[in-house]
């Protein structure tokens, strides 16, 4: 077993962990590894070929593999040790002795050792008996990722007749994906009243294609032997509770599951980090620092981001923070504030703040709204949104003479 000893150590070379490694360089720090557990850089980027990256961060509008391109250049021209094919399976710490990392990968076992931790491992997408999907296990049945990777990266159109579960922009994306390939998308089937997708997705993916989506449907049971022969729908009430006598049968060849994301937050977990049952991933503090004294958390795996360009955004402000603790001022309060979720808001990120510097916190809301106020309780202060979505991330830049006045917590909530 090997030792190898870094100044920083990042988990994770998709968008926010390039963006992390970089900026560590930039920010001063010696050595900064970048472990990925891929062949190559890049993450989710590498199969996204349609436009829609790059817009906050470049002022360009480019495809995934041209952003990840991008970010990859800084990333070898700033001088980051790239380590690929390796997988992380245990986090340790010890007071004044940092951060232990066990690695595996071709070169055999390593114990990676640093100071400090930015971990950026993502998610992983829900599969179908996550989605409350059972029935017969016939081939034919995949993620959306899976479906999206056979497609850009092989050129393999995974069927013909396709149902697609989950109307998030996923979803969406790929049912227009698999209309451009000649497939036939049955329909886009989702449980809730509302789409999970941005309006202009609904429009450009569904409807220029007339693509049916059906809101307020699950499907319950997959049917085929050998291959997908067809899926159950059923209507479902506010409760989500398929109702009797609503059921039919809609022929296919191909379910693809596009049912949300889900942070891999298995490493901090082994690690007793805290985790936040409303995001999934870690609880962090302004310096987006985990309950793990020197581990820091950036892009999906701390927060599932509709915009690439947020998580590159949280890359570069974790290695901000890893620059603060090298040079001693990142300096935490004896008492924490905290950034509290209230009426029809999911959540709040980052969840602790100091008031003593500025903060960009983000947060969502829980059912769609029209004109509407995001209201700052404790500060009798109100934003005010032409619209709010759960598919829209909200990002509000606070300041610190704002975030000064809150004695204990801050708390976030929409109302008409």
């Amino acid at each position: 077993m090997k030792e190898r000893s870094a100044g920083a150590i990042v988990i994770g070379g998709g968008p926010s962990g390039m963006a992390a490694a970089s900026s560590c360089r930039e920010g001063g720090i010696g050595e900064v590894l970048l472990v990925e557990r891929e062949g190559a850089l890049g993450g989710i980027l590498s199969q996204c070929i349609h436009p829609g990256f790059g817009v906050l961060e470049l002022k360009e509008d480019l495809t995934g593999p041209e952003f990840a391109e991008r970010l990859e250049r800084q990333v070898h021209d700033l001088g980051v040790q790239v380590l690929l094919d390796s997988y992380t399976n245990r986090l340790s710490y010890e007071k004044g002795q940092g951060i232990s990392i066990w690695c595996i990968s071709p070169r055999g076992l390593e114990v990676l050792k640093a100071p400090c931790l930015i971990y950026s491992a993502g998610c992983r997408e829900r599969h179908a008996f996550e989605a409350g999907i059972v029935g017969d296990r016939p081939s034919g049945v995949l993620t959306a990722g899976t479906a999206q990777s056979l497609m850009d990266l092989h050129g393999l159109l995974p069927g013909k007749e396709i149902v697609v579960v989950g109307s998030g922009d996923v979803g969406l994306i790929m049912s227009r994906r698999f209309a451009i390939e000649g497939a036939h998308v049955k329909a886009v089937v989702e449980i809730l009243p509302y789409s999970g997708g941005l309006t202009r997705n609904i429009a450009q993916c569904l409807e220029d294609f007339e693509i049916p989506l059906l809101l307020s449907h699950a499907v319950l049971e997959i049917r085929g032997k050998g291959r997908v022969e067809s899926v159950v729908i059923s209507k479902v009430d506010e409760m989500q509770v398929p109702i009797s006598g609503t059921e039919r049968e809609m022929k296919c060849d191909t379910v693809v599951i596009a049912a949300g994301l889900v942070p891999e937050v298995g490493l901090l977990e082994r690690a007793s980090v805290r985790i936040d049952p409303a995001t999934g991933g870690p609880v962090v503090n302004e310096f987006l620092e985990t309950s793990l004294s020197g581990v820091f958390a950036c892009g999906n795996v701390l927060v599932v981001n509709d915009l690439v360009d947020h998580a590159v955004e949280q890359g570069r402000l974790c290695a901000k923070s890893v620059k603060s603790f090298f040079d001693g001022s990142l300096q935490r309060p004896t008492t924490w504030k905290k950034a509290t979720p209230g009426k029809d808001i999911r959540y709040v990120v980052p969840h602790l703040f100091s008031g003593e510097r500025d903060n960009i916190f983000y947060t969502r809301v829980r059912s769609p709204r029209g004109r509407c106020g995001l209201l700052l309780r404790e500060l009798s202060k109100e934003v005010r949104l032409i619209g709010a979505k759960p598919s829209e991330m909200i990002r509000l830049n606070l300041k610190k003479d704002l975030l000064s006045q809150v004695k204990d917590d801050l708390t976030f909530e929409v109302h008409d």
